[in-house]
């Protein structure tokens, strides 16, 4: 594909943006990772994310976030569908795979290589060893961007941001974190980068997501600005919890929701959010009723939620 072709997707990609926002001022979204099956956790985070936006009338949009295609767990795509399908989520507008617009982000590469804004990265994990801050090793060395990754310089400067729970959360990228890298070594793009282009592109305006996801944001704030994106609204939610007091996660091998359950767990994770009791019925009906019902204030403080999930 040509720069020129490139470039022309881009365009029709920030048109369809435009329409987005014109249609709607709140745009949140559930943006799922197929790295293993869905879990109580995933359920909570897409509760809150679509209560939230139809409580402001709003658009709710699911993406599947596959960058990462090595990581990619047989049938979990098929699972996540199954899953909206049983709880009877319904994304406003087509879902789209991140691996089917790779060639977007790395037009958008291009734009910060003109801007001087990325370099080639040699280090490997080896050579970094222990060190949790990037100290800009390559930064300097002008090396030829082929089979390296590439970084985004980040600036000694302050970044907050007001979290809709978790209130303010700031981070100098500098000092706690260096130059991150936006595509691999080989070659696959890092959800950095993705995230924030298609947040953009996809017209959000509202992120609810977990609040293991927190200490990414001021990188990805500060992504945003070195393209000229706005900023957006972030609602970061407390975390469920296993018996070992690990988050759920893929990792830790949380159990797969039983869609064969979905009104009962449904119900679970409404509840789980500090929400006012919904009857049980069917999904969409207790979806609506707890949009009618939706209140932030009542979500647990913090960034756990006290009890143990499976």
């Amino acid at each position: 594909m040509t720069v020129e072709s490139l470039a022309a997707k881009h365009s029709l990609a920030l048109a369809q943006r435009r329409n987005n926002v014109s249609l709607n001022r709140y745009s949140g979204r559930f943006a799922p990772s197929p790295t293993g099956p869905l879990h109580f956790g995933s359920l909570i985070t897409a509760v809150a994310s679509y209560c939230d936006a139809k409580a402001h009338h709003g658009q709710w949009i699911v993406r599947i976030e596959d960058t990462d295609i090595p990581r990619i767990y047989p049938n979990s795509e098929q699972h996540i569908l199954q899953c909206l399908d049983a709880f009877e989520f319904e994304s406003d507008v087509e879902i789209i795979y991140q691996k089917e617009r790779l060639d977007i982000y790395d037009n958008v590469i291009q734009q910060l290589k003109q801007t001087n804004l990325v370099y080639a990265c040699e280090c490997t994990r080896k050579m970094l060893g222990s060190n949790h801050v990037y100290v800009g090793t390559c930064r300097e060395k002008h090396l030829n961007f082929q089979d390296q990754a590439i970084r985004l310089k980040v600036s000694d400067a302050l970044i907050c941001f007001e979290d809709r729970l978790q209130g303010q959360h700031c981070s100098n990228l500098q000092r706690d974190l260096g130059d991150f890298v936006l595509k691999r070594r080989d070659g696959i793009i890092n959800y950095q980068l993705a995230v924030v282009v298609d947040d953009y592109l996809q017209g959000i305006t509202h992120v609810v997501r977990g609040a293991d996801l927190l200490d990414n944001t001021e990188r990805q704030i500060w992504l945003g600005q070195c393209l000229g994106y706005p900023q957006l609204n972030y609602m970061h939610l407390p975390l469920a919890m296993n018996d070992q007091g690990q988050k759920l996660s893929k990792q830790n091998l949380a159990q797969a929701l039983d869609i064969q359950h979905a009104p009962q767990l449904l119900r679970q994770a409404i509840l789980t959010l500090g929400q006012l009791p919904i009857d049980l019925d069917q999904p969409h009906k207790m979806l609506a009723q707890a949009v009618a019902q939706w209140d932030i204030q009542r979500i647990p403080k913090g960034t756990q939620i006290q009890g143990t999930f499976q």
